[in-house]
């Protein structure tokens, strides 16, 4: 498969006559460190098109990468998936849709709604993993709809940061009997269109989502796509974009979604068909000392304090021997695999998990008992966000009013939301995840 931006950029480096076109570093590092990015790294100079009106090079690519994932349109991202949440809600801003959301969103949803002003109907999952992960009840996303006396959109995350996916067929068919969008933060899913059979959202029927490619294919960080499957969204995802995005996007972010197509076409099926056996083998090597959540198979969660452990004390552990997880709390240890791992990383992997769970200290094998129910609203989201505000220590933090939302990445989650009053429910749960501020509105 060709690589357009790529090749223009390879082109453009070794070209002496188009570095006085470069600003700032015209491609040259004056210190050496990171020589060749500096010479890969260009502006939109003649030929090199233009992200948010593309109709050269950056249109080819991206249109190789619609042709990959079977989409209406694939639009590119250098400003992760946070830009492409921002327009998938810019979209449904537009045409004044009621916003219907499964709580366990990524802050970056937040912000958004915040910037576009959207009030949100929150739908509580059935929690399992914590405030990371739940099953989503098709009944209540059902009475949100028939309740609402607008047309509406429903957001979900799938996968979410555990790995747990959604139905995403069936939320597909609600939606669309009632009218409704359906939008999927797919971020840590980019790799799921490749399977054998398809488990991509927008294969799965949803109207539009977003992959974070850095976080499941081999892509520079910051590179993400915006995919519909709706004719009516194709021309206008670039205009909802440009709305946030910078000016300047990263070619460098870019090329590397331009290369990640070539892999996809060239290696991403052989490799996972690959890469299924080696997890499969690892997880079945621990049957009788861990417990691992249901999830999709790259993502590799183990259920830590279920299983007896500590999740912190198996990631230092874990850590001590060179391996780095995604995640970790008491409860959980999040492993991220990539198609793109090679077949030594898992041998390293499993000696590594062999001697953490060795080492590790033993609890009493207990199960999560997370609950959370839905704070009281004092004021819209976008209020609290621009309202003055205030940090101060969570202990107290009781009858406050929650401004920004000051959760760590990963996982991003929020616990309170902007607008919403802090209760003793929020406090503990924010003691459990580490968090020891909050930001609320001064009194």
């Amino acid at each position: 498969m060709e690589t357009p931006i790529y090749d223009f950029l390879r082109s453009y480096a070794d070209s002496e006559t188009l570095r006085a076109h470069m600003p700032g570093h015209k491609g040259v590092s004056p210190i050496g460190e990171l020589a060749e990015l500096y010479n890969l790294d260009i502006t939109e100079i003649k030929g090199a098109d233009s992200l948010f009106e593309a109709d050269g090079i950056i249109a080819r690519s991206e249109a190789n990468a619609s042709q990959l994932y079977g989409t209406a349109a694939t639009v590119y991202s250098a400003g992760g998936s946070t830009l492409c949440i921002q327009a998938m809600l810019a979209l449904m801003k537009q045409e004044k849709r009621r916003i219907i959301a499964v709580r366990n969103v990524h802050r970056a949803f937040l912000n958004a709604a915040a910037l576009l002003g959207l009030d949100v109907q929150w739908l509580l999952p059935e929690y399992s993993e914590g405030i990371l992960s739940g099953r989503i009840i098709l009944p209540d996303v059902e009475a949100a709809l028939a309740a609402s006396a607008e047309r509406a959109c429903v957001y979900v995350t799938s996968p979410d940061y555990t790995g747990r996916i959604a139905d995403i067929a069936a939320l597909s068919a609600l939606c669309h009997q009632y009218g409704a969008k359906l939008l999927v933060d797919n971020a840590h899913g980019a790799h799921l269109a490749f399977f054998e059979e398809s488990l991509h959202p927008i294969a799965l029927g949803a109207d539009l989502c977003c992959d974070s490619a850095h976080k499941m294919l081999p892509a520079l960080t910051g590179a993400a796509m915006l995919h519909t499957s709706c004719n009516e969204y194709a021309h206008k995802l670039k205009q909802a974009m440009s709305l946030f995005g910078s000016t300047s996007p990263s070619y460098l972010v870019m090329a590397s979604l331009d290369l990640c197509n070539r892999y996809i076409y060239e290696k991403i099926r052989c490799d996972i068909a690959a890469a299924l056996p080696r997890i499969a083998k690892l997880r079945e090597s621990f049957s009788d000392s861990l417990i691992f959540t249901k999830s999709e198979q790259f993502h590799i969660t183990i259920k830590a304090a279920e299983s007896g452990y500590s999740g912190t004390e198996l990631a230092e552990l874990l850590r001590d021997n060179d391996v780095e997880c995604e995640y970790a709390d008491e409860e959980l240890l999040v492993l991220l695999m990539s198609p793109f791992s090679l077949g030594e990383d898992y041998v390293r992997l499993q000696a590594a998990l062999e001697i953490a769970v060795s080492k590790a200290s033993r609890y009493e094998r207990r199960t999560s008992d997370f609950r959370l129910n839905l704070p009281k609203v004092a004021c819209s989201i976008r209020e609290a966000v621009f309202a003055p505000s205030e940090e101060i220590a969570v202990e107290g933090s009781e009858g406050r009013v929650c401004a920004s939302v000051k959760v760590p990445c990963p996982p991003a989650i929020p616990i309170a939301v902007s607008g919403e009053v802090i209760d003793r429910q929020c406090m503990e749960i924010f003691r459990a995840y580490g968090i020891k501020s909050v930001i609320v509105l001064k009194n």
